[in-house]
């Protein structure tokens, strides 16, 4: 059995970190781009952020989702 929860928390970990790297690298071309549209187009400013921000939010969701799995694969018997 210690076996098994073992492979628990190193898969749980895992997929954590990589969910984590995943929204860092989406979250740094969202906002990136962003910022280079607001610098094509000064007068979309307000546009662009709205709809940054709600892509923010749903990139994010991924790694609450992730860490709520990987909670309960450690948990879980």
């Amino acid at each position: 059995m210690e076996l098994v929860t073992a492979a628990a928390a190193i898969g749980a970990g895992i997929a954590a970190g990589l969910a984590a790297l995943g929204a860092g690298i989406g979250n740094g071309n969202l906002i990136g781009k962003t910022i280079e549209g607001i610098a094509r187009q000064p007068e979309a400013k307000g546009s662009l952020q709205t709809t940054m921000f709600i892509g923010v939010a749903l990139v994010e969701a991924l790694p609450l989702l992730t860490w709520v799995i990987a909670i309960l694969l450690m948990y879980t018997k």
